[in-house]
């Protein structure tokens, strides 16, 4: 009996875990998002589907554009991460730990600080481009502030760890006996990595993406503090609803709709590609 139910004794802590603060939570904001009323008055379940349809009508530009800088970002960051983990992992040598260790030090800072910390060195008049343009390689009307490029930057900052690291775990699980294989093949190097190193290491780049697309397209702080009224994600407008108009049906319902197209990328993703190496990447 004993035996039998260690399974479940095992499983209860992060069973518990997700029921408080996922499954309760999540269904606590579908219910809101089919109800009626106002802040004074309170709000009635109504089943007012509506709010869905109102919501997505009014910022579907947003939306889109959330979705637009969250693949742009993570592009972006399979393109930085790559080289920089390969590296790590095929150059590191003994200085391995170290090298990550530097790679993670600047996330021992507050996020918010830090992206405010890019919103001072970006300014008109910072330390970079203050200097460019008093001598004058820049026109006086050129600023990144405010606009798609700081956004996206600021993105690849914060989330650049959790791209580099399941990337670089993949990379240490390569067998270097099996590229020796394919050089004595007669594959010359771009070969071997094309053929051999980077199949090997797709599981890795695909729980990176999984990482950090949803967190990117999401992400409400770094548009705020970087972009301007021209670069608003979604994630910014549901804040607003919530936090300024009070109006929390239509916050929940930009909120579920944000998290069931997310959902559903996330599992064709899945199903396209596969998830038992990229879990197995993920979890360690």
């Amino acid at each position: 009996m004993r035996r039998a139910l260690t399974p479940y004794l095992l499983v209860l802590p992060g069973g518990l875990w997700l029921l408080l603060f996922f499954v309760v939570p999540a269904a606590t904001m579908l219910s809101l998002s089919l109800q009626e009323g106002d802040v004074v008055n309170g709000y009635v379940f109504t089943g007012h589907w509506q709010t869905y349809a109102d919501a997505i009508v009014t910022y579907r530009t947003q939306f889109l554009r959330s979705l637009t800088y969250g693949a742009i970002t993570t592009l972006v960051l399979v393109g930085v991460a790559f080289p920089v983990a390969y590296w790590i992992a095929v150059h590191g040598g003994r200085r391995k730990p170290a090298y990550l260790l530097l790679l993670l030090s600047p996330y021992f800072v507050s996020f918010v600080l830090r992206t405010i910390s890019w919103r001072q060195l970006l300014t008109d008049e910072g330390v970079l481009l203050g200097p460019l343009k008093s001598a004058g390689l820049l026109s006086a009307q050129f600023h990144v502030l405010g606009t798609p490029v700081a956004v996206i930057g600021g993105l690849v900052y914060t989330f650049l760890p959790f791209m580099v690291l399941p990337v670089y775990v993949a990379l240490e699980r390569i067998d270097p006996r099996v590229v020796e294989a394919a050089r004595d093949l007669y594959a010359g190097p771009a070969a071997a990595f094309r053929r051999v190193v980077l199949p090997l290491a797709l599981p890795g780049v695909f729980a990176g993406v999984l990482m950090t697309f949803v967190p990117a397209s999401s992400d409400y702080v770094t548009s705020a503090v970087l972009g301007g009224p021209s670069t608003t994600m979604i994630g910014q407008v549901i804040q607003a609803q919530y936090l300024s108009s009070s109006n929390y049906p239509a916050a929940s319902a930009l909120s579920a709709t944000l998290m069931a197209v997310l959902l559903g990328g996330l599992f064709a993703y899945a199903r396209a590609l596969g998830t038992a190496d990229v879990l197995t990447v993920a979890a360690r």
